[in-house]
């Protein structure tokens, strides 16, 4: 089992920033890959930003040039700075990271931390 921390949401004016940071523990796999997704209200989750253990990130076109993720394989931690924010950023955002062993790959959840972006 893996557990995922979420911190730094929060409220925010259009073109400020924030920092988001996730820390897990348990069983991680020495080759996976964390993420941040959101969910806006009446919206599917979607995918912000991942980065492997390897270090390939991966951005929605929404966010390519505003949000930088990044990670710490010593410390199981994976931050997303988020800079130039817009209102359409609102939404509660997911930590997520997925175990990958050959044909497997176990996906885990945290519980999420609001982003509010005012106007």
């Amino acid at each position: 089992q893996v557990q995922l921390v979420e911190s730094g949401g929060g409220l925010v004016q259009a073109g400020g920033s924030l920092r988001l940071s996730c820390a897990a523990s348990g069983s991680i796999f020495s080759i996976n890959t964390m993420g941040w997704y959101r969910q806006a209200p009446g919206k599917q989750r979607e995918l912000v930003a991942s980065i492997s253990s390897g270090g390939n990130t991966n951005y929605a076109g929404s966010v390519k040039g505003r949000f930088t993720i990044s990670r710490d394989n010593a410390k199981n931690t994976a931050d997303l700075q988020m800079n130039s924010l817009k209102p359409e950023d609102t939404a509660v955002y997911y930590c997520n990271l997925v175990n990958e062993r050959v044909l497997t790959r176990y996906a885990y959840w945290g519980q999420g931390t609001q982003v509010t972006v005012s106007s």
